[in-house]
Order: C-alpha cells, then structure tokens, then sequence
C-alpha cells in the first residue's frame, strides 16, 4: 500500500475552468511523490487549530511543504522589504499548523523553496528578505518572479547528513526560483547544504526526519535521479513511519 502523502494545497482565484477558487498543488511535486512510490493528496488551505491539525496529518505518513510566495516577514520580527511579495498569512498559518502537528506526530516532512523558509521561521528562526547577488550565483531567474522558468547554480552537501543520503551526492546542480534565504537558523535544524556565496541551501532537524532543501528538485526529478531520489527517500521515510504506526 502507498503511503499517503499530504501536500499543503495553495489557492488560486477563478479563471475561465473554473468559475471558484481552485486548492491545488504543483504537478511536478505530485508527480515526483508518484515516482517514488507515494502517494500525494492535496490538503485544502483552511483554518487549523492544533487539535484539527494533529487530528488531520495522523491521517497521512508524510507531509510536502511547496514553493511559493514569501512568508509574511511578521513571524519573524520584521518590517517588509520592498521586494517582499505575495504574503498570506492565512496560507502561512495553515502550514505552520500542519508542520507543527508533524513534528509531534514524527510524520516525515520534506519542505521545498518557501517550505524550508517557512520551517526556518515556524521554528523561531529568520530570513534574509531580499538576497545580493552581486559577485555571486545567480538564485533566481531575471526579472523574478517572471521571466525564465528558473536560474540554475551548484550546491555543495555535508557529507554523512540525511540530505547527502537521500540525494547520494555531496554536490548538485539545482533549479533555483527565490530572493529570500535562511539567516539565523530555528531551533533544532542543522544546515547541511550551501552555494557557494554561503548561502544556506539544505537543513534537517537533528531528532525527527525533517529535510529542507531551498531549491526544486521536482523540476528536473524526471531525468536527474539525485533529485528524484530525494523524492523516493521521503516516500521511504513516510513508508517507514506507516508500518512504525501500525505495530504500535
């Protein structure tokens, strides 16, 4: 049986398919939790208590943080910068709710772009709200957020981490969409990737299976097995926690 995979869904507002706001999830991170043997279900963005929260991912075996917009520089104790855009605080609430329902579960959690900035800050840390790139590899594509699809750059892993496991590699090349990063690091997590300009790029926790990683492997899993194999070791890791739950 696949182990079911929980996807905070994002909301879009109505177009000419759809007469309401659609809940939706991003194909390729659907697709690259299919590969590895899960799977997905998006789980509509709602208001969350801690309760509903525990009650709803013990439902699952994993949880998928995505990409997207900024978190809303509040959480962390910060004025917005003037490049800061897209802040939902409703939508920020909602996965914070669910993260934290994860971690006291010990449901496997693999968080993606804004994901790994928003575990950063749900765990009391901060972020650079707006990255110079000057003298350094280029973290998103020009004329960001539109404009090419993403800007491309090396990443080096810390050998022996959970990440450098799950890709195999200590070194990849990954797509790369944002102008934010991890600055002080929350409480628990590890940083256990970098480019080469020091930015944080890859952190876990150091008690439950936790794997952030601010680029999107999901956009070239389809033919790059290290980004694929991220995937599949977060869809083991969530099989694991399944069978744990079962004998208990």
């Amino acid at each position: 049986m696949s182990p079911l995979i929980a996807v905070a869904g994002r909301t879009a507002v109505a177009g000419r398919v759809s007469r309401d706001a659609v809940a939706f999830a991003g194909r390729r991170y659907m697709d690259s939790v299919l590969r590895g043997g899960g799977e997905p279900v998006v789980v509509s963005p709602q208001h969350i208590t801690h309760e509903v929260a525990v009650d709803l991912v013990g439902r699952f075996d994993g949880l998928l943080l995505m990409g997207g917009p900024d978190v809303d520089p509040e959480l962390y104790g910060q004025e917005p910068h003037s490049t800061t855009y897209g802040v939902d605080r409703f939508q920020d609430d909602f996965e914070i709710g669910l993260l934290r329902a994860a971690l006291e579960l010990g449901v496997p959690v693999l968080a993606v772009c804004r994901g790994i900035q928003l575990v950063n800050v749900a765990m009391g840390g901060t972020l650079i709200q707006h990255i110079d790139e000057s003298g350094g590899p280029q973290h998103r594509p020009t004329a960001f957020p539109a404009g090419a699809e993403f800007a491309v750059h090396d990443v080096t892993i810390s050998e022996g981490s959970k990440v450098h496991k799950a890709l195999g590699t200590t070194t990849i090349t990954g797509s790369s969409f944002h102008h934010q990063g991890l600055d002080k690091l929350g409480d628990g997590l590890i940083a256990v990737g970098w480019s080469s300009d020091g930015l944080v790029e890859a952190v876990e926790h150091v008690e439950r299976w936790l794997l952030g990683v601010q680029w999107h492997p999901e956009d070239t899993a389809h033919e790059d097995p290290p980004h694929q194999s991220l995937y599949s070791a977060f869809v083991r890791a969530a099989s694991a926690f399944n069978q744990q739950s079962r004998r208990a």
